[in-house]
């Protein structure tokens, strides 16, 4: 494996941790800190990438207001009425999409799907890659037209 595809792999297994501690933090309302330092200490953290996890989850913790406000924006009905585990990927996406301006959208747009696929109730995955479509739209105007212009 090369050292890019190890990176990748590592960004992916730190986005879905960081997918699960939104989704505690959000449900327990529990301190970064320590929060930081129970998924650190986790097995599965081994091969992911620990900034970019500290990153993801920070960053989250740290914009929550402006997320929710942005995703809000682009869902069909009220923000609390989402399960927790959409709630928490979006927000992920949302964090990404914004201010991770070097992963393109559409790694963020699979990356919810997926973790939505694996996580998320039956179907709720479609719904997920919708809404975080709309959010691309918004956030990354500039890099889908000159996606489309070059294809």
């Amino acid at each position: 494996m090369s050292n890019e595809s190890r990176a990748i792999n590592a960004r992916k297994k730190a986005r879905r941790l960081a997918m699960q501690a939104v989704y505690q933090w959000q449900m327990a309302d529990t301190e970064s800190a320590p929060l930081i330092e129970q998924f650190l200490d986790d097995d599965k953290m081994e091969h992911a990438d620990a900034d970019y996890f500290r990153q993801l989850l920070l960053g989250v913790m740290q914009h929550v207001t402006e997320l929710e406000t942005a995703i809000g924006e682009a869902l069909d009905r009220p923000f609390e009425q989402l399960d927790p585990v959409e709630r928490a990927v979006l927000n992920v996406s949302a964090y990404e999409l914004y201010h991770c301006l070097e992963i393109p959208y559409r790694v963020v747009i699979n990356e919810a799907v997926e973790m939505t696929k694996t996580y998320g109730a039956t179907d709720s995955h479609r719904y997920v890659n919708a809404v975080v479509d709309r959010l691309a739209q918004q956030a990354r105007e500039i890099e889908i037209r000159s996606r489309k212009q070059t294809s």
